[in-house]
């Protein structure tokens, strides 16, 4: 869930900690102690241009300098390809994956898509982030997973012979489940973080589309989304049984919508690093050969 009253309960506790002003650009001081790194010499980074049916994509790819690597498609939330999602997947990248976080909303603008100084606490800011996150439709969407793992097997050093995994924040979370099922014999693992939308009322809500997954599949559900959404969970374990697909589906009890990329106001580390490990397990258990 990312709509007005999970903007409505971030803004409010920022303030209570005195946040209220925090910039949505990352400096290198907000990262937390796991990401707080130069670039590893054993990884390779690119910024690279990716062409879709809508146009030209910006994007960060990063991955060990040596060898190849399951490919990962690494979704952000609505704010975008930003200093945060880089390191996040350097620190993938050092685990061992060939890791790809494409700017979702290139058709609109380039990233970073907010200036450095641009606060979610104000509204006129809130609303910018909101309309971009709108403009992307499934169909966008799953148009845009098309284009990106295509774009993932092309590079020598992704190791084709394995499945790829993915991972979504917030309205990522949503995406990385659609782009499951667009590619449902080439993802092995898809994880949605504090995810957005993944049970609505619509034709193309993303629970809907369990029977067309091969992945394994890790929900990571926000504590206060759950109190708004409370049958969600429920809805999403009942839809996975029923295809007979593999999900980890948990409320992460004490956390708020946003806990995990580690320049969040409401970034938890425990909590974020128990996320981060589950993370590695899935893809070390999933993404075998095909």
């Amino acid at each position: 869930m990312c709509d007005q009253d999970s903007l409505n309960d971030m803004v409010n506790h920022w303030s209570r900690r005195r946040f209220g002003a925090l910039a949505v650009g990352l400096g290198a001081a907000a990262l937390c102690a796991p990401y707080a790194q130069a670039l590893d010499h054993s990884l390779q980074e690119s910024e690279v241009n990716i062409r879709t049916p809508d146009g030209l994509a910006d994007a960060y790819f990063v991955h060990p300098r040596s060898g190849v690597h399951p490919g990962i498609l690494l979704w952000t939330d609505w704010r975008g390809l930003r200093p945060a999602f880089r390191a996040m997947a350097q620190r993938l990248a050092a685990a061992g994956y060939a890791v790809l976080v494409p700017n979702p909303f290139y058709r609109i603008r380039h990233a970073p898509v907010l200036p450095d100084s641009a606060s979610v606490a104000d509204e006129e800011t809130r609303n910018t982030l909101m309309g971009l996150m709108q403009s992307l439709t499934p169909a966008v969407q799953t148009a845009d997973a098309r284009a990106f793992v295509a774009w993932l097997d092309q590079q020598g050093a992704v190791d084709r012979h394995r499945r790829i995994g993915t991972a979504g924040y917030c309205m990522g979370g949503a995406i990385a489940l659609r782009t499951a099922a667009e590619w449902p014999t080439r993802v092995g693992a898809a994880a949605s973080f504090h995810g957005a939308g993944l049970v609505t009322t619509d034709a193309s809500s993303p629970h809907l589309l369990a029977e067309k997954m091969q992945a394994a599949v890790l929900i990571a559900i926000a504590a206060n989304d759950d109190a708004r959404e409370p049958d969600a969970k429920h809805v999403l374990t009942s839809a996975f049984a029923a295809a007979h697909r593999k999900a980890e589906i948990e409320v992460y009890s004490g956390s708020q919508h946003g806990w995990c990329p580690p320049d969040s106001p409401v970034y938890d580390e425990v909590l974020a690093e128990k996320a981060w490990a589950r993370l590695l397990a899935l893809y070390s258990a999933a993404l075998t050969p095909r």
